[in-house]
């Protein structure tokens, strides 16, 4: 089970990355988007307007925040940095890798748990001391990777501050990103996963079980940057992702739009 577990996992984290890997040629060419998984859907719609509007073309990599921070590291062509969290945006920062003048805290997302959609699995109200443990029997919960992944750092903190995470410490199961935790439960390979609002929303094979609370786990954050080095067309790309009409694709998706839209 374990081993079939893993492989799920693995196959949905290539699968975001084959859909997004493009010839050197392109990424000369395009705007270089590195943007976490659980922006996928609305940000694809959102590039396909910057580019009706502009005549520039886009490619981007959706993966795990912190696996695209250290692909910049590395020295990956990228021109603009999305993340899921503050940190990760702060690391590259530190690291000068982003272009300070350029960073904006565009969205925010809120924190959720699911399970397949024909789960027997009711609703549920987390509160400090639920038992998330019986709830989940001998199965798994699934999400990010907690020690570097956003959505299992918001997980964890949210667990602990519920009191829970101990109950259910060795049920958790840890994936590379946030759509592979979304694909195992959606396959019913878990009977429960702890992925971001926005995700559960465009994937039919899920429900929303529960909302964790605001103040259980750190605010959920999504600044934008541009790295240094970056295409001059990254500027344009910023403020189409300021817009109006960005805004509304976004909210669209479910995601809170954190600025004032600046056309």
């Amino acid at each position: 089970m374990l081993t079939l577990f893993v492989r799920t996992a693995i196959a949905a984290a290539v699968a975001i990355a084959a859909s997004t890997v493009s010839p050197v040629l392109a990424q000369q060419q395009s705007l270089m988007i590195f943007a976490a998984a659980s922006m996928k859907n609305a940000l694809d719609d959102v590039n396909a307007a910057f580019a009706k509007r502009t005549n520039i073309k886009t490619v981007t990599s959706y993966g795990a925040t912190s696996a695209l921070m250290r692909q910049i590291e590395q020295g990956a062509p990228a021109d603009i940095f999305a993340s899921a969290d503050l940190e990760w945006m702060d690391h590259g920062l530190k690291n000068k890798l982003i272009n300070p003048s350029s960073r904006v805290n565009l969205l925010g997302n809120r924190l959720v748990l699911i399970a397949p959609s024909d789960s027997k699995i009711g609703t549920v109200a987390l509160a400090p001391g639920f038992d998330l443990a019986q709830l989940v029997g001998n199965s798994r919960i699934v999400t990010g990777e907690v020690k570097s992944v956003p959505v299992g750092r918001y997980a964890v903190a949210a667990l602990r501050k519920l009191g829970i995470w101990s109950a259910v410490e060795k049920r958790m199961a840890m994936v590379e990103n946030v759509r592979a935790a979304l694909t195992l439960v959606a396959r019913g390979e878990a009977a429960l996963g702890i992925v971001y609002e926005t995700d559960a929303k465009v994937e039919p094979g899920v429900k929303i079980v529960a909302h964790f609370p605001a103040d259980s786990h750190p605010a959920i954050v999504y600044p934008v940057a541009a790295t240094f080095g970056a295409k001059s067309d990254a500027t344009r790309y910023l403020d189409f992702l300021q817009s109006t009409s960005a805004k509304a694709v976004f909210e669209n998706y479910g995601f809170s739009f954190l600025i004032k839209p600046t056309s």
